[in-house]
């Protein structure tokens, strides 16, 4: 929380002071790379239950995009955040009786919930009508990530002024690094949510991905069959854009699958050597 409340000041001070002309202050300079950098550790050092584990990565995700954002991307991240939040308790209410844990006690680190095949996972089941629902919640919440904050496929979006909390000066490679990252946290955020549904409701999560993946090939075939070789130039190029971005989706979100195990399901812990002498 204090991460949190220093970034909103962070954004506050640094934009008064380029406003008047004086720069970026190296105090707010220093504070957004150490938040940077202790929000991705955080969040590792925690617990790895669901509850503790998602608002965990939820305030550190918020605080880094916070320092990154310049006018509405940060309601829009807070509106994304209650709606998953009322997506995974949609889904522990749904399960109502037949569920044997509490929502706080459901670990992203059970066995039994992380194994796919059904044969040898305690706690899977097979799927249910049920799943194509979470399926399409999942595909629904990635395209609002991605057209949430405007159309990230068009270099008009990408605004330098979002990344004034960590430098002024022009650096192609380094703007480009922090405002790739900006784009990717919502998407993160949407993968380990819909992570936390797959342990909650108990579903294989290779079944679960493959019906993913059928919805994203019907939606890539349909805008196949959309693409234009007539018209003008914006038209066609938009037939073909919303073609590769679907294709690209699919790929990208078997990346972030692996992304959303490591960030829910890992556990950084400090053993100290003990010297054993004989």
């Amino acid at each position: 929380m204090f991460l949190l409340a220093g970034s909103v000041m962070t954004v506050y001070v640094t934009s008064c002071s380029i406003a008047s002309r004086h720069g970026l202050p190296l105090v707010c300079q220093i504070f957004s790379w150490a938040t940077l950098g202790l929000s991705c550790l955080l969040p590792l050092l925690g617990p790895t239950t669901l509850r503790e584990r998602l608002f965990s990565l939820s305030l550190s995700f918020l605080t880094t995009y916070l320092l990154l954002s310049i006018t509405y991307e940060g309601y829009f991240f807070l509106s994304l955040l209650s709606l998953l939040y009322f997506w995974l308790k949609m889904e522990y209410e749904t399960l109502g009786r037949s569920s044997h844990h509490k929502l706080h006690e459901v670990d992203f680190k059970l066995e039994g919930l992380i194994k796919d095949n059904i044969s040898s996972a305690t706690f899977s089941r097979h799927l249910e009508i049920s799943d194509l629902r979470r399926a399409f919640f999942f595909i629904f919440f990635i395209l609002m990530a991605f057209f949430g904050t405007g159309n990230i496929a068009s270099i008009n979006s990408f605004d330098p002024a979002s990344v004034y909390c960590f430098l002024t000066v022009f650096n192609p490679f380094l703007m480009g690094t922090l405002m790739m990252l900006k784009n990717m946290i919502p998407f993160l955020v949407v993968t380990c949510a819909f992570r936390g549904v797959h342990v909650l409701t108990r579903t294989p999560l290779r079944s679960l991905f493959l019906i993913v993946l059928i919805m994203s090939d019907f939606m890539g075939l349909h805008f196949f069959f959309l693409v234009r070789d007539y018209g003008s130039w914006l038209e066609i190029g938009t037939t073909i854009s919303h073609y590769v971005i679907v294709m690209v989706m699919i790929i990208f979100l078997l990346l972030l699958t692996g992304a959303s195990h490591t960030l829910t399901c890992h556990r950084l812990l400090w053993r100290p050597h003990s010297d054993k002498r004989y």
